[in-house]
């Protein structure tokens, strides 16, 4: 049997979550189109007859602009030392490009060994495009890491892949007991579900002002009762995310409201409220606060 920790790496919007979710037939992390969706390293558990995978999905790698960013920054760079194997995540339907180059030289530069995944296969037809575009990524190191070209959409290869991770990792017993799939509580899930729904039903600067922090969670036997706030940055961004006369926020609880009750499988009454933290991306004491400080492992 064997055993181990895979992390994700890759640029932001490449697909990890997206992958993620596939490989385990189930949505344990948040996808939008929007870069700095995945904020925390998320852990998913594959369990098959041939062992046990834990996923490490980490935020998207780019150049950090403030504490936020920096966290984001230090939540990739953290995974890579703890993993048995890592898969390198990249878009084939373009060439690599500088983020993954410096992803090369400033994160992969690693003895652990690297599998490259060559994700949106299913948006290239001509065959040559993904053979041109797999060499400047395989140009990116020294070694000659093994390649796989997957769809995360559409489940492209997928037992292809989970066949090359296996093969690369140790021998050893279940990491985990094999009907759990993730470590997240219904809180974490909690604020990250609603923090989707802002990505999905916001743009220009809102979704990377947001943060979301559960209050209070009282689980009973008929109805989960959640109390949550959204904090924004600006009083302007506040107006944004309430909308006229709430009809924005009423529509993000909704949205949310309706996910949770198909994981909890029963009702939910969910309290949003939005409330201004003026630049807490910039406040080492907000991040902490929201939970965005380095866990140890």
């Amino acid at each position: 049997m064997k055993s181990g920790f895979v992390a994700i790496i890759g640029r932001p919007n490449v697909g990890k979550s997206t992958l993620l979710n596939e490989i385990l037939g189930q949505k344990i992390v948040i996808t939008t189109d929007k870069a700095q969706t995945t904020r925390k390293r998320i852990k998913g558990i594959l369990t098959t007859a041939e062992g046990q995978i834990v996923f490490v999905d980490t935020p998207g790698v780019h150049k950090p602009l403030n504490k936020l960013g920096e966290f984001l920054l230090d939540e990739a760079k953290v995974a890579v030392p703890d993993a048995d194997l890592i898969l390198f995540l990249v878009d084939v339907t373009e060439p690599a490009g500088k983020g993954d180059k410096w992803i090369a030289q400033n994160i992969l530069q690693t003895n652990i060994p690297i599998i490259i995944g060559l994700n949106k296969v299913d948006k290239i037809k001509k065959q040559g495009k993904i053979e041109q575009n797999l060499l400047t990524y395989k140009t990116l190191f020294e070694k000659n890491y093994p390649t796989v070209k997957i769809s995360a959409k559409t489940g492209r290869n997928m037992d292809t892949l989970i066949k090359n991770l296996f093969k690369h990792l140790p021998e050893g017993n279940l990491l985990y007991p094999e009907d759990v799939v993730t470590e997240e509580t219904m809180r974490d899930v909690t604020e990250e579900i609603i923090r989707e729904k802002i990505l999905l039903n916001t743009s220009d600067e809102i979704p990377h002002s947001v943060a979301v922090k559960v209050e209070n969670y009282f689980e009973q036997e008929d109805i989960d009762k959640i109390y949550a706030t959204i904090f924004c940055e600006q009083k302007s961004q506040k107006g944004i995310l309430i909308g006229k006369g709430g009809s924005l926020l009423k529509k993000i609880g909704t949205e949310a409201r309706l996910e949770l009750e198909k994981i909890v499988e029963k009702k939910v009454f969910l309290s949003l409220e939005v409330k201004v933290e003026k630049d807490w991306r910039k406040k080492q004491k907000s991040l902490d606060n929201f939970g965005y400080k380095q866990e140890k492992e």
